[in-house]
């Protein structure tokens, strides 16, 4: 399996409001950057937006390095409370409905292809590509404005 690092944001003005997302693809000195937003969207929803592009940009099955400043991701995946969540019919353990249930579906089946490590970093830290990607889903926001 081809070894690949992906970086992803996800930005939202107000919450809800208007989104952005980014996401780069990273292949040895390949690069790839892609990104995209929503009129009326959440922060969650940007930064699995941002994450579910990343993985749908490859073309077969990797192993990838994913690195997000966001914990619902990271931790939902690394923690295995989406799935948890899935096998209660998308209930979380406070009993209530667990959110953005068509992006986890969506993520849910992209693991199944890829091999995927989460990397939690601090946003707005210096990250470059943390940086970078924070740039880009801003500026789709100002598409929305």
């Amino acid at each position: 399996m081809k070894k690949v690092e992906i970086f992803t944001d996800g930005a939202c003005s107000g919450n809800p409001g208007p989104g952005g997302w980014c996401a780069i693809l990273r292949y040895g000195k390949n690069e790839k950057q892609i990104s995209g937003g929503e009129a009326q969207t959440t922060n969650n929803r940007m930064e699995l937006t941002a994450v579910i592009m990343g993985l749908s940009a490859l073309k077969m099955p990797c192993r990838v390095k994913l690195v997000t400043d966001s914990r619902y991701v990271a931790d939902a995946v690394g923690k295995g409370w989406v799935f948890s969540w899935r096998d209660k019919g998308w209930k979380k353990a406070d009993k209530k409905p667990a959110l953005n249930v068509d992006l986890w579906e969506k993520l849910l089946e992209l693991l199944e292809t890829h091999e995927v490590e989460f990397v939690w970093i601090k946003g707005h830290a210096g990250h470059e590509e943390n940086e970078r990607c924070d740039r880009a889903a801003v500026a789709e926001i100002e598409k929305f404005k």
